[in-house]
């Protein structure tokens, strides 16, 4: 695989031999993992006095090699990114996150999103709260199928690339009509959460209903012209001529080559560095223009279930406003402590995370859907190391 490419990255490594050498070690882990073809990491403070990156392995079956500066896909890191979008437009007042989503969506595609047996159609009661904290109670469109049917990633994984508008998601979740639960009601000390990537497929909907563009024109308004993120993209046939080409995204073995389902999962393309840049603008403050609005991203925090899901997080995982808070149990990580974090990780086995205790950054990837788990196991290795290393 080779090792952690130390001349490539946006920034110097700036950390100590004694750190350098164990996140090269992690690194080599991380490429380690069962199919991984590449690995990166990188770490950097919120002050930016400390970073370190590296990546191994290769970018693309031909034998690219993988960079520090290889865009890559975040899968559901994007979260963070349209829950941010979310929140700017609620302090511009153009929309109320506490407002039913039906103010801002035809009803013609939020009907029947939440049926339970009796017939009682609760999607009128879900507001936009319920879409960033994952209460809705709508069920994930990518884990759902008509009985003898395929999942949507299955067919995709076993038959070929193909595409699908919202209106097709919508229409999946009414044809199974299995809602996970009634929308949990908005005085609630505690709600009933469950992860579900169609709670944020009606969020982008919303955005581009209230703001009339397109997702890439918000998301370069609000994020990418004023933080200067120049290979942060959604992937569309424009933008792969555009931008630089990602690295391959894998199953196991195979390599995919599936830009219309990318395209479709409307999921961002960026860099390790371009990746804290964001974190770091959006945990300092400096996305929002009232500091209350990250703090309200990071409040009422609901712990997910336990779910027999292969790629929906459940529990230990808390849930805030389109951001995780993770911390392992005790009796997960032997008894040891390890820092919490603040973030989100994606199919991909991508992650961004932030680490309050040492207030760092940690972000990577080993660009493998098998492997979602990775991020896990990685980054609280990563966060105590780190703390320990702090405390010395």
């Amino acid at each position: 695989m080779g090792t952690a490419d130390r001349n490539e990255p946006h920034k110097g490594n700036t950390a100590p031999e004694s750190i350098s050498d164990k996140m090269q070690e992690i690194l080599n882990s991380m490429a380690g993992v069962r199919y991984a073809n590449h690995a990166v990491l990188a770490v950097e403070s919120m002050d930016g006095s400390f970073h370190w990156s590296g990546a191994t392995g290769i970018a693309h079956p031909d034998g690219t090699p993988m960079r520090t500066n290889t865009p890559f896909w975040i899968a559901s890191v994007t979260k963070l990114y349209i829950a941010s979008a979310v929140l700017k437009l609620h302090e511009q007042g153009r929309l109320s996150i506490y407002e039913r989503m039906n103010s801002y969506l035809p009803w013609s595609l939020t009907e029947g999103l939440n049926r339970t047996k009796d017939g009682m159609d609760h999607s009128d009661k879900i507001t936009l709260l319920h879409l960033l904290n994952h209460s809705s109670g709508i069920p994930d469109y990518l884990e759902i199928h008509r009985k003898g049917e395929k999942r949507l990633w299955d067919g995709i994984l076993e038959d070929g690339d193909r595409s699908w508008s919202i209106e097709d998601t919508m229409q999946l979740v009414r044809n199974v009509n299995r809602p996970l639960f009634q929308p949990q009601p908005m005085d609630a000390t505690k709600w009933k959460s469950r992860y579900s990537d169609t709670n944020f497929q009606l969020l982008i909907a919303i955005i581009q209903n209230v703001t009339g563009k397109p997702l890439q024109e918000v998301f370069a308004e609000m994020f990418c012209r004023p933080l200067n993120l120049e290979n942060t993209y959604l992937p569309s046939k424009s933008a792969y001529k555009n931008f630089p080409a990602a690295a391959t995204i894998w199953y196991k073995d195979q390599s995919l080559d599936i830009p219309y389902a990318l395209e479709s999962a409307r999921d961002l393309i960026s860099t390790a560095d371009e990746l804290i840049i964001f974190m770091r603008a959006l945990i300092g403050g400096e996305i929002f223009d009232d500091p209350a609005t990250v703090k309200l991203m990071q409040s009422n925090w609901n712990m997910f279930g336990f779910q027999l899901s292969p790629v929906a997080p459940g529990w230990p995982i808390e849930y805030g406003l389109g951001m995780m808070r993770f911390k392992p149990p005790p009796l997960f990580s032997l008894f040891r402590s390890f820092p919490e974090l603040r973030g989100h990780t994606g199919v991909s086995s991508a992650w961004l995370f932030y680490c309050p205790e040492i207030d760092m950054i940690i972000t990577g990837t080993v660009s493998q859907l098998s492997a979602v788990a990775v991020p896990f196991k990685i980054v609280p290795k990563i966060a105590g190391f780190l703390s320990r290393e702090h405390k010395t």
